[in-house]
């Protein structure tokens, strides 16, 4: 059977982003040649294998970890069937992390992406909240295309957090959460992307909306919807433009929010601050409680460094706003601020 379609500028243009955006290739051309006949086209892609197995390291200082050293092993087309499989591990003054992810983009011979996560991570908090914590668990994928631009992904996740090392002075809040608590937690990722690269988008917007409900077992109970997005336009070659911001909230069901399960907001997800360095805090001792809900907000200009193309490394101009907020326990035991950084 022939199918006959109009010429289309723009879906020619999609396709390319779409070859691109797999990964497996350094360069993709996607042009359109004269057919057999003036009303023909012929489609020709050209494209230029790259290396899909990774290995890093990495070492410096951050406010948030300080002394930082890491590896990671990644091969993002395991015997050319586009399996993904990744190992990274951690270990810094503050925290110490072992991950391990593999997915499955055509499971069982279907458009649908499946994946599991294996996680090890140990933190010392004592210097922002006086405890240390401690997370093992794992995790379940499945994602589906519900339209070009939409996508779906389902998740189950199952996490023993322990507290621990909690300092005589903590916060009476810290204290009574020492111990451990098991999280059985479901949840849903609903992505828009019209960005036209997902790894390192130039052009084109996002949107994401993502839901957690706890409370399958275990001892967490609770509900966490939370939404996000951004915009990315190019002002000139290499220099881009970009807005983002995100928001989310924590409600208990039938029971106040561990301190495990709220959100804490600082460092990478508020640059210019340190590890929980902003939201509620025991006015007393001073250590961070965490909070039910935040917002972020970002503008941001990337440009390049006169660097070689070989090195991927970009300047960024930022400012950045954010602020968390409102904790079940009693009001007057809390301070609470805003901030914005550049």
């Amino acid at each position: 059977m022939l199918f006959r379609s109009a010429f289309n500028a723009a879906k020619l243009q999609r396709s390319r982003q779409r070859v691109q955006g797999l990964g497996f290739f350094k360069k993709a051309e996607v042009t359109n040649i004269q057919g057999s006949a003036p009303d023909k086209t012929v489609i020709k892609v050209e494209v230029a294998e790259k290396s899909t197995g990774e290995i890093s390291f990495g070492a410096g200082f951050s406010t948030q970890d300080a002394l930082l050293g890491q590896v990671e092993l990644r091969e993002r087309n395991l015997l050319g069937r586009g399996q993904e499989v990744r190992i990274a591990g951690i270990l810094s003054t503050r925290r110490r992390e072992v991950d391990f992810s593999f997915t499955e983009p055509y499971f069982l011979d279907r458009d649908v992406s499946a994946g599991f996560d294996l996680f090890h991570v140990t933190r010392d908090n004592q210097d922002t909240s006086s405890y240390d914590d401690k997370r093992t668990g794992f995790g379940l994928r499945f994602g589906y295309q519900l339209s070009e631009a939409m996508r779906q992904t389902l998740r189950y996740s199952l996490s023993d957090i322990e507290i621990e090392n909690v300092k005589t002075t903590a916060s009476r809040i810290i204290r009574e959460s020492e111990g451990r608590r098991i999280t059985s937690l479901v949840g849903q990722d609903l992505l828009y992307d019209r960005r036209d690269n997902r790894v390192d988008p130039t052009d084109g917007y996002f949107m994401r909306f993502s839901t957690d409900l706890a409370g399958f077992g275990g001892d967490g109970r609770f509900v966490r919807p939370s939404v996000g997005g951004g915009w990315f336009y190019p002002i000139a070659a290499d220099y881009v433009f970009s807005v983002l911001g995100q928001a989310g909230m924590v409600y208990g069901l039938g029971e106040d929010v561990a301190i495990q399960d709220r959100y804490f907001i600082g460092g990478s997800s508020l640059r210019g601050f340190r590890g929980s360095g902003i939201g509620p805090r025991d006015a007393t001792t001073g250590d961070a409680l965490g909070g039910n809900k935040y917002y972020t907000a970002t503008t941001e200009m990337s440009f390049p460094l006169g660097l070689p193309k070989d090195i991927p490394v970009l300047g960024r101009l930022f400012v950045e706003a954010g602020s968390l907020w409102r904790s079940e326990e009693h009001t007057s035991e809390l301070q609470s601020h805003s901030f914005i950084s550049y």
